[in-house]
């Protein structure tokens, strides 16, 4: 085999060498994965000794551990290490469920965030808590709900005339702006104080990633991610052409709605941990586009970036300002940027 040169001549593309640039595509992913996963590692041990005064390490582990420190085993144990946990499988559902999107449907813009399904989980929330009075796992059981089935709506209009990232897109769209009115309209049946629950489901907050929130939750997060990442293998197979995938023994049908399913799911179960966090699974795909090559690292690195952007804005949100602030507020203000620039330079397809 051979290829032309900048200069014309043909230069010789042996087997070993493509064996050897293989290998160091994988060796770099490798690389790059590995520097992602010990940022989460150091941004989460921040969260661990960074709050209203700075925890020692050696006491933090201490706390971790079991032992009674007065003014530390609260904090810690109790405060800083759900929310730390929260943040980075809220980060990783987010950043694998939006890749996995924007990679089969071939746009940047079908962001579950963009398209309207944490919309969806939003409006479940805030109806159940403005008409029934709904709290706890209640509200984040309506939120799964509405996720699912503003995904399921969603599919049924853009699939109508043949599915198509663009028309996924703009059925999306669509629908979110209605389901916007709806969260309007709920709020104006609410009191003072199931207004302000509601507003931690319209930006996104860690507020309730407490251990209580997180027993149910964060072992059936875990466990999609796991399987979502198994089954992600299979993304650059179904990016072939019909023919060639088929001679590969891939069903695309089946392999795509498994895959759409699985980003659903991770989506809906982390909105109703943390509420809709703005931006973060549509910026997660495209940096860990440009950070690794291989496409069978993206949706890894994906979630990793996406876990590295909710801790990094959590700390900012909290420890930026002398109040406070929601963590979609910080991620909103990110990613709004962003999409104005994609959009300007006309760079949707994936």
């Amino acid at each position: 085999m051979s290829q032309i040169v900048s200069g014309g001549s043909p230069a010789l593309v042996t087997p070993e060498r493509l064996r050897a640039d293989r290998r160091s595509r994988r060796l770099r992913d490798a690389v790059v994965i590995a520097v992602l996963a010990c940022g989460v590692i150091v941004l989460a041990a921040l969260v661990l000794v960074w709050g209203t005064k700075f925890t020692p390490l050696d006491q933090v582990i201490a706390a971790l551990r079991g032992e009674s420190i007065p003014g530390v085993s609260f904090s810690v144990s109790t405060i800083r290490a759900p929310r730390a946990l929260g943040a980075v499988l809220v980060g990783a559902a987010f950043g694998l469920g939006g890749i996995i999107f924007q990679t089969l449907l071939r746009n940047v813009l079908a962001s579950p965030d963009v398209i309207g399904i944490s919309s969806g989980a939003s409006a479940a929330a805030v109806v159940s808590i403005a008409f029934f009075a709904a709290s706890g796992t209640t509200v984040m059981a309506a939120a799964v709900i509405g996720a699912l089935a503003t995904a399921l709506l969603i599919w049924a209009v853009a699939s109508k005339r043949g599915l198509s990232g663009m028309r996924f897109v703009l059925a999306g769209v669509a629908v979110a702006a209605g389901l916007q009115a709806v969260i309007a309209y709920a709020l104006t049946r609410t009191d003072v104080n199931q207004a302000h629950e509601a507003v931690v489901w319209m930006t996104g907050s860690l507020s309730r990633s407490l251990w209580d929130q997180l027993r149910p939750i964060a072992p059936i997060l875990f466990a999609l991610l796991v399987i979502a990442l198994i089954a992600a293998r299979r993304i650059p197979l179904l990016a072939l052409s019909v023919d060639t995938a088929r001679a590969l023994g891939v069903r695309e049908q089946r392999d795509r709605l498994l895959l759409i399913v699985l980003a659903v799911l991770l989506i809906s179960v982390a909105t109703s941990l943390s509420g809709p966090i703005a931006f973060v699974a549509f910026l997660s795909g495209p940096i860990a586009t440009r950070l690794v090559r291989r496409p069978e690292s993206r949706p890894f690195a994906s979630a990793l970036v996406g876990a590295l952007i909710v801790l990094l804005a959590d700390a900012v949100s909290q420890h930026a300002f002398p109040t406070a602030m929601p963590i979609g507020v910080i991620t909103g203000a990110i990613g709004a940027p962003f999409l104005i620039v994609l959009l300007m330079r006309g760079r949707t397809r994936v």
